[in-house]
């Protein structure tokens, strides 16, 4: 999976568990709700000052929006 498409899937997951739409998200942001839509369809790639900001506004470390979702380990019989 490109990272583009792991931060846009990592956005939207915080987003609802966060309970904000994407105009409350973009209002806090100061950016517009169709960029948020954009990043959140992968149109768009963040730059990472816009990364940062985002995370400061769902309250999460930049890096939670950039981690690919771990594999399940296999267990070994």
């Amino acid at each position: 999976m490109e990272i583009r498409e792991v931060f846009a899937r990592n956005l939207r997951r915080t987003r609802h568990a966060k309970g904000l739409s994407q105009e409350a998200l973009a209002h806090e942001a100061d950016v517009d709700r169709t960029y948020i839509s954009s990043l959140e369809r992968g149109v768009y790639a963040a730059t990472i000052d816009m990364v940062g900001k985002l995370a400061e506004v769902l309250g999460v470390e930049p890096d939670a929006l950039l981690r690919r979702a771990s594999k399940p380990s296999r267990a070994k019989n």
